[in-house]
């Protein structure tokens, strides 16, 4: 009996305390907001600032990882192209297909044979009457191979491109990537310039919530004081201070969710249209639910941890006299 009631007692002082921790957290976020509702103008502001430092890092992101998808559909594009000598066969340039296919950095392999090779160019040269009267097919085969996607970007492509032009049947090997790798190294750049400007801008943001959070606790100096005399810890006083900051970061980032949504509705139609042209089915790409959720843990984070260090700083600074 005894086990059981101290088992119970503990509980119930557990469930007591839990209940006191919970009424003072809600207090304390009922009276941020309270002082947010009364400085609402100049809150609001704030809000805004906080909202468009956040907007430029994440549309920094957005652009880098569209640019990132654009280039993922452009791989399939970018090919090796062996023009063979004219005197090779198409059955020989079936073969040479055949094996390398199974080659272990060549994902696919297309022929085109000195036939398809003449109707193409007819077609799309506009010098069909003159090959006409050609006595001979003076096109060579060719063949078309998808390198993997790693071979694109390192050096293991000017190793196959060497390998394959050493090949007997091969008259020209080609392999026009100089574009793609100029296009990554800019990508890489601009991610480096992301992270510095997301720093500068996270560094302003804390600026910003923790100047907001100063001047706060200005104004309620002598509501801090009395409330030291009768007690308060700097915790109880901290509180309302810290949910403030919170606030400001989670409304900050959900201003900079609603600016990016409305430039990407902007830039959507236009960018469409550029895809059409290059018959590309992509699409521009907003925030997805992660990304969303990311965006609002910093701009919280930011917020909470803005807050907390100006009210750790002032807090102590405003003693009862």
């Amino acid at each position: 009996m005894n086990k059981r009631r101290n088992r119970n007692g503990v509980t119930d002082g557990f469930n007591y305390k839990m209940k006191v921790w919970l009424s003072q957290h809600n207090q304390a976020f009922q009276d941020s907001l309270g002082q947010l509702q009364r400085n609402l103008a100049g809150n609001l502001f704030s809000i805004a600032v906080i909202g468009i430092s956040l907007a430029l890092p994440a549309g920094f992101y957005l652009l880098l990882d569209n640019a990132q998808k654009v280039m993922e559909n452009w791989d399939g594009t970018i090919q090796i192209a062996l023009y063979l000598h004219p005197e090779v066969s198409d059955e020989r340039a079936d073969t040479i297909k055949q094996e390398l296919s199974g080659h272990a950095l060549i994902e696919q392999v297309t022929l085109i044979t000195k036939d398809q090779a003449l109707q193409e160019y007819k077609q799309f040269s506009g010098f069909g009457d003159a090959l006409d009267a050609l006595e001979e097919n003076p096109l060579p085969s060719m063949l078309l191979l998808q390198p993997r996607t790693e071979v694109i970007t390192t050096e293991q492509g000017e190793a196959l491109l060497e390998e394959l032009g050493k090949l007997p049947e091969v008259e020209t090997a080609q392999f026009d990537r100089q574009w793609v790798k100029r296009l990554i190294v800019i990508l890489h750049i601009l991610k480096r310039a992301v992270v510095i400007l997301s720093t500068f801008l996270s560094v302003a943001v804390l600026l910003i919530i923790g100047n907001t959070i100063r001047l706060s606790i200005t104004n309620k100096r002598h509501e801090i004081a009395i409330n030291k005399l009768f007690g308060a810890t700097n915790a109880f006083i901290q509180r309302p201070f810290l949910y403030s900051g919170l606030i400001y970061g989670i409304a900050g980032s959900a201003l900079a969710w609603m600016l990016l949504i409305l430039s990407t509705a902007i830039m959507k139609d236009p960018v469409n249209q550029l895809a059409t042209l290059y018959n590309s089915e992509f699409r521009l790409s907003g925030l997805n639910a992660f990304e969303l959720l990311i965006l609002i843990v910093i701009g919280g984070g930011l917020g909470l941890f803005g807050s907390w260090i100006a009210v750790g700083r002032h807090i102590r600074d405003t003693e009862p006299t």
